[in-house]
């Protein structure tokens, strides 16, 4: 999808740049985070790639607030409520008498807002990663310290944009974030908004509590959170739902602010079932696959004994090494980075007899690898595969020691007979995943 064309609402004196893409009814309003870009969300895969998607079932609206991105930057910085009007405006703009609100973020205490002062304009409401109040206190034990808001401050002002308020406080991509991602967002925030427009933001959002007004909210309701969420607690964003009359949670795995990963079809699916009352067929572009996770252990150390120019050899070796082992069990190479490969196959004993065999042929060449092998529906998203299994088998490799291949309790249960043999590795939390997984061992 080409970006679309963009138009401006008025708010008093002020421009506010919207855009619009898909059809409706129905019509959702999209009230955006501290800070936005309207043409550079088509210049960000994931973003352009959820935007589309959302479009699919409904004429989805997107406004940069005053301030940022394409609409009028004010010296002074808008109040909440002055931001909040900056919907009316454009849903003025477009002839829209009623409408569902979605607010991401800082959008959702806007929404919030809207929903309370407006409710005859509010057809439902969506919030994403959003607290009731940013701060904590002693009557909202989350979110940020005063201190710890202070020091992000200081962090705006000394050096705009920076990846710790990318992958922490501020954007919250999260500890494991994709370095490509961290750098795209940062080029994003220089373009979304200045420096003193943020912090100046950041400072007024400190001193936003809606528990007040939740109360009096009559719209339908569904708040939407991740488990590990850096930026909107999810013990806070459940709290908020239970203040709004007859709103529902929904939580979701994952240890980013972020709705844009790869169960973004899942979420979407949540979202259109809310708001139109049906929920979409699944699309065939999630198949059931089994996905190997393969790294060297010690590569760093590994390349600093032997140097660069060695070392690249060596990489080229284990490769093939790895290559071969796929040709021969029919695996499928999906993603190769550094020193680790993802690939797909369809039966789990063929990942498990691949990741055996990878373990032990690239002793030849000096090098020792480990494995992770899961099973699960995965999005296909070209040559590539997403979705929760990927993440899943992500974790799982993170957990496997020296020349290990480690798989879950699915994958030991799906290949019985096979003669395949584990070890009980014991019961494992892994980090974005709900639940409890027990781990093994293959032989």
């Amino acid at each position: 999808m080409s970006a679309p064309t963009t138009r401006y609402a008025y708010s008093d004196d002020v421009c506010i740049a919207y855009q619009a893409t898909g059809k409706g009814p129905p019509d959702v309003i999209w009230a955006p985070g501290t800070m936005s870009h309207l043409d550079m969300d088509w210049e960000h895969p994931r973003r352009a790639m959820f935007f589309e998607k959302f479009s699919k079932f409904c004429r989805l609206i997107r406004f940069d607030k005053r301030g940022t991105g394409l609409s009028d930057r004010p010296t002074k910085m808008a109040t909440l409520e002055e931001r909040t009007d900056d919907i009316r405006a454009v849903m003025d703009a477009m002839g829209l008498q009623r409408a569902h609100l979605f607010g991401g973020s800082e959008g959702g205490s806007m929404a919030c807002m809207f929903a309370a002062m407006y409710p005859e304009r509010v057809q439902s409401l969506i919030v994403w990663g959003a607290q009731a109040k940013w701060l904590n206190t002693p009557d909202h034990p989350w979110g940020q310290t005063r201190e710890e808001h202070e020091a992000m401050l200081e962090l705006i002002h000394d050096g705009w944009p920076t990846v710790e308020y990318v992958v922490g406080p501020g954007a919250g991509l999260g500890p494991d974030a994709d370095p490509a991602v961290v750098d795209m967002m940062l080029r994003y925030m220089r373009a979304a908004a200045s420096p003193s427009a943020v912090r100046a933001y950041e400072a007024m959002n400190a001193e936003i509590d809606t528990r007040p007004i939740l109360p009096t909210i009559r719209a339908p309701t569904m708040v939407m959170n991740r488990t590990g969420d850096p930026v909107a607690i999810a013990d806070a964003a459940r709290d908020m739902a239970a203040r709004i009359p007859g709103a529902i949670f929904k939580e979701y795995p994952g240890d980013s602010h972020s709705a844009m990963l790869d169960d973004m079809d899942v979420v979407l699916s949540d979202i259109q079932e809310f708001v139109t009352g049906e929920r979409p067929v699944d699309s065939n572009d999630r198949v059931l696959a089994t996905v190997m996770f393969v790294d060297v252990v010690g590569s760093t150390e590994h390349m600093a004994k032997i140097g660069d120019a060695a070392w690249r050899s060596t990489l080229n070796s284990y490769y093939a090494i790895v290559r071969k082992a796929l040709a021969r069990h029919r695996g499928k190479e999906a993603n190769s980075a550094g020193d680790g490969m993802l690939a797909t196959f369809d039966g789990p004993a063929r990942a498990v007899r691949c990741a055996l065999e990878i373990t032990q042929a690239v002793g030849q060449i000096g090098l020792e690898v480990r494995a992770g092998v899961h099973i699960g529906e995965c999005e296909l998203m070209g040559e590539d595969v997403g979705g929760m299994a990927v993440h899943i088998g992500a974790r799982i490799l993170s957990k496997a020691s020296p020349s290990e291949v480690l798989t879950s309790g699915t994958v030991k249960d799906l290949v019985a007979g096979s003669g395949l043999r584990f070890e009980a590795r014991g019961v494992e939390s892994l980090k974005g995943v709900p639940g409890e997984w027990p781990l093994f061992a293959a032989r």
